[in-house]
């Protein structure tokens, strides 16, 4: 049975805890790369899965600088709610803002209390320290379609 390693395809699925464990997200729908092809795939998280095979769960600790980088203050606002369309005034609502540049940022409504809405663009995962569990379900070599897409081409098991 193959082993993760850099050009070949390796499908998994994951979760992502807290500190305490909690489970923040989870994606049981099988991800496919090709591993060290710039899948976008956090590094630490392709070096800790390099050397394993199916059937193995590998287990990696991010801190906010090596998945979704510190909460940052700056791209936070408070507005009074007055200010704020009504279909924006739930926690949870997300605003789409184009800057000068012509570059988008999705904020999320994280907060209302006061008479105020707090919005904030940082990523939710933002600031905090990561765990994954990632599941390996398959490695294999790609195909030649593969290797000129750059990504695996089809679910697990299909090549």
């Amino acid at each position: 049975m193959p082993k993760a390693r850099k050009g070949l395809v390796v499908y998994f699925t994951y979760s992502i805890q807290g500190e305490d464990g909690e489970v923040l997200e989870q994606n049981d729908l099988p991800i496919g790369i090709i591993l060290g092809a710039g899948s976008g795939v956090f590094e630490k998280i392709e070096e800790a899965i390099e050397g394993h095979g199916a059937g193995e769960t590998v287990r990696v600790t991010l801190e906010p600088e090596e998945a979704f980088g510190p909460h940052r203050e700056e791209l936070t606002c408070t507005q009074p709610l007055s200010q704020v369309p009504p279909q924006y005034r739930q926690v949870g609502a997300e605003i789409e803002f184009v800057n000068e540049r012509g570059e988008t940022r999705t904020f999320v409504v994280s907060r209302i209390e006061g008479g105020r809405v707090t919005l904030d663009g940082n990523h939710p995962l933002a600031g905090r320290r990561l765990r994954y569990v990632v599941r390996i379900l398959e490695v294999r070599r790609p195909t030649m379609s593969e290797v000129t897409a750059g990504q695996p081409l089809g679910p697990p098991g299909s090549h």
